[in-house]
């Protein structure tokens, strides 16, 4: 049914976005609109904008809510202001190219919620390299039969795994049932490297908890008791959804930062469309200083040529 709202005008800093069907219902559960999907990203935009800056993003659409299809959006939806950035991007596999919105500023992200998005999926590089992350990001994925206690088991052996490292790592709720956990590395190596440094990693917490993780790459190898700690989430074009994105979910769920000491306490479905603003308000953004702490993949690197000296397979190049 077509909105009988009029369009209103979003001031975010110097821009100004009209905000089409403003009552147009995208979460029918909790009776969120459009124009509620907007004001939860104005509170807390700081945040999001720290984790999209300049980085290459897929786009989650729903043009017509939740109820209707998703669309999957590489390219930028057109009718773009001159002012939102883009980047072009090489897929090999297809042989073409794409210009993907490239976030530099608030405006573009209401922007694009104005364009229908609803969930925002950065690249792990950003613009000035595509070829080379800047982000190693570990996915506990969790199997049919897992549940938030064995992620949490997980997550804290995978703490434990990079204190001994001297890696920072900066967790998160997936925004669905598991956790991911983001560390800034050295842009040195392309996609392929910072996968195998990821397997590698995947693999020692797979040794300490044999119970509970598998690195199986076929679905049909993996008990589903088990968690995927699933390394290809950093091949070239794999994104997944970004701190503060909204998941395309009916209880508006978000992706949410999160401390290491909250984890064996808190459940994914206490971060919401609804509860995140106060939350930010009240204690910023905990991923604010994630560019400070910088990792040399080296020691993965060294224990990926141990494991596959042993034997341990190669991940396959990934074409794009």
């Amino acid at each position: 049914m077509a909105s009988s709202a009029p369009a209103v005008e979003i001031e975010v800093d110097d821009r100004v976005v009209r905000v089409s069907n403003p009552d147009r219902v995208y979460f029918p559960d909790l009776g969120l609109t459009k124009l509620d999907l907007v004001e939860y990203y104005l509170a807390v935009g700081e945040g999001l904008l720290t984790a999209l800056y300049e980085r290459p993003c897929m786009l989650h659409r729903f043009p017509k809510g939740l109820a209707g299809p998703k669309v999957h959006q590489k390219r930028l939806p057109a009718g773009a202001p001159p002012w939102v950035e883009t980047v072009e991007l090489f897929f090999p596999r297809w042989g073409r190219t794409a210009d993907e919105l490239c976030v530099t500023e608030l405006g573009s992200i209401i922007w694009a919620v104005q364009m229908s998005t609803v969930e925002f999926h950065p690249w792990n590089s950003r613009r000035d390299d595509v070829e080379k992350p800047d982000e190693w990001r570990i996915d506990l994925d969790p199997g049919p039969a897992s549940d938030w206690a064995q992620v949490r088991r997980v997550a804290g052996v995978v703490h434990e795994v990079l204190d001994e490292l001297g890696a920072v790592g900066h967790p998160k709720t997936s925004g669905g049932a598991g956790l991911h956990v983001y560390v800034r590395v050295r842009p040195d190596h392309d996609h392929r490297a910072v996968r195998r440094a990821a397997l590698a990693f995947a693999r020692e917490v797979e040794r300490r908890c044999p119970d509970d993780v598998t690195t199986a790459w076929w679905r049909k190898d993996r008990d589903p008791g088990h968690l995927f700690d699933d390394y290809t989430q950093n091949a070239r074009d794999h994104t997944i959804a970004a701190a503060y994105s909204v998941r395309g979910r009916p209880d508006g769920r978000v992706s949410a930062p999160v401390r290491w000491e909250e984890v064996p306490d808190c459940e994914p479905d206490d971060f919401t469309i609804l509860t995140m603003p106060a939350r930010f308000a009240a204690i910023g953004d905990l991923h604010a200083d994630i560019d400070r702490d910088v990792f040399d993949l080296a020691p993965l690197l060294e224990w990926a040529a141990r494991d596959e000296a042993a034997g341990a397979p190669v991940p396959e190049e990934d074409a794009g």
